[in-house]
Order: structure tokens, then sequence, then C-alpha cells
């Protein structure tokens, strides 16, 4: 006899679902901010151009490694001379990865984009599942590996907000709008990168007493509390990356200017 959803005795619902509430507001919400935010980013990444105001580097274009780098742009050299799209096509490659692996982000656009299922007690229009054991979706499973990149990343824009205590002429002890702008946005990012569960899993996730080792429950502790709010990270540095290139595009087409408070 057939059991679970299969069985007989399964009442026969012809609604898609029998939920009352606004169910649909958050998928579709997530929908249009993911999809402004992709058509922005793709507009920025193969722009190749005004991402640099001295001292301020977008975050899209950072570390910026073609022989194409606006002057003063390449803190890191030009190992990829011989590229000739836009530089911010090799970096973001890896710091998209690892949102678009994260089980947060997964959650989102399955919802909002695939409507598998778009909310909970709502049926998906798909008449079957495969879960993530097909490509493109298997890919996911590397996203342990894509954290390490974006750890890399997360160093190098830190880098970024260090070389933004200067001037237009490279003296340091300055500081202005944009660069509490690039910090603020390097201290969300980081609180996203550190509060992934890979990073939780690679901190502690192995230990079988933590009390031989103290130092690690320590940072397995801290991680975990950055974990509980990951999803509110997720949404704060998706923001932030945004406006902090936003920022520095203005600044290099004259559109504002930086205030310098010292």
């Amino acid at each position: 006899m057939s059991v679970g959803v299969r069985s007989p005795g399964r009442a026969r619902i012809e609604e898609r679902t029998l939920r009352q509430d606004r169910w649909w507001l958050y998928p579709s919400v997530t929908f249009v901010v993911f999809l402004a935010f992709i058509v922005y980013a793709t507009w920025r990444a193969f722009a190749g151009h005004h991402y640099y105001a001295a001292p301020y580097l977008s975050p899209f274009y950072s570390p910026c490694l073609t022989s194409d780098c606006v002057e003063g742009s390449s803190d890191f050299g030009q190992p990829f001379s011989w590229w000739s799209l836009s530089p911010a096509l090799i970096i973001l490659i890896f710091p998209l990865g690892f949102r678009l692996s994260c089980y947060y982000y997964r959650k989102a656009y399955y919802r909002s984009f695939w409507l598998s299922p778009p909310a909970c007690g709502v049926a998906e229009p798909h008449g079957k599942y495969s879960g993530e054991s097909r490509f493109p979706l298997v890919l996911n499973n590397i996203h342990r590996y894509f954290f390490y990149f974006a750890v890399l990343v997360a160093l190098v824009l830190s880098y970024d907000v260090v070389l933004a205590f200067r001037d237009e002429d490279g003296d340091w002890g300055h500081m202005g709008l944009g660069t509490l702008v690039l910090l603020v946005n390097v201290l969300l990012i980081w609180a996203y990168t550190l509060g992934c569960h890979s990073c939780r899993h690679a901190v502690g996730g192995r230990l079988r007493h933590f009390s031989k080792h103290p130092v690690r429950y320590r940072a397995w502790t801290l991680v975990s509390r950055l974990n509980a709010d990951h999803a509110r990270y997720a949404w704060l540095s998706l923001f932030s990356v945004a406006l902090a290139d936003l920022y520095v595009y203005l600044l290099a087409t004259g559109a504002i200017s930086d205030p310098r408070f010292f």
C-alpha cells in the first residue's frame, strides 16, 4: 500500500496552497532585489572604466591585475597583461561563486527564481525534483573551496581600506567619506564570510573534544554568533559592495566630490 504523499487517505486539494498570509511577498522581493543587483553588477563588470578614484578602488575591480588597469590601481602587479576584457571578470568569479553556492543564497534564489518551492506549504510548479545531483546545481558542492578564495578577496579588500587612508598624492594620515564607505563594506564582507557554514565547520566542525582545543573553541563560538545572522550579513554585504562600487564610480566620473575629514 502506498504511504506518504501517495497514500489513498491523503486529502485531494485542488488549490495550490491553503495559506492565507502573503507568502508570495518574500520570493517576489528577493527576485526584484537580486535581479537589480545582477543587472547592475553585470553592467559594471563589463564596463571596464570608472572604477578608480585615487585612493579608492572599486571592490568589483580589486585587485586589478591587467595591463589595462588605470594607473595607480594595480597594487599587486599586472600578471594578466594578456587579458583583453574587463579586469573585473578575472576577480568577480570568486566572490560570485562563493555567494551563488552559499547555503542561504541557494535557499533564496531557489524559491525566488526557480520556485522550488516558492514558500513552505506551497507546491512547486515542477514535475520532478532532481536536487543538486545534476549540472549545474551539482557545482554547489564546491562551496567550501570558494570559501578560501573569498577569504583571500576579503584580505585584499582590507588592504584597499588601509590604502584609502591616503590622499590623492599618496600622503598618509588622511580620511574621507570614501574611506568610511570602503571600511563599512569590508567589515560587512568579513562578517558574511566568517559567518559561513563552511567557515564554522573548518574552525571547529571536526573537533571531538572542545576542552582540548580552547583556542579553536573560542573561534568556533565567535563564528557561530556570526552564523546566526548569516542571512542578514548576506543582504547587507550585497548592498554595501554595490554602494561602494557606485560611490567610486560617481567619484571617477566627477559627479560628486569626496568630503575629507582630515
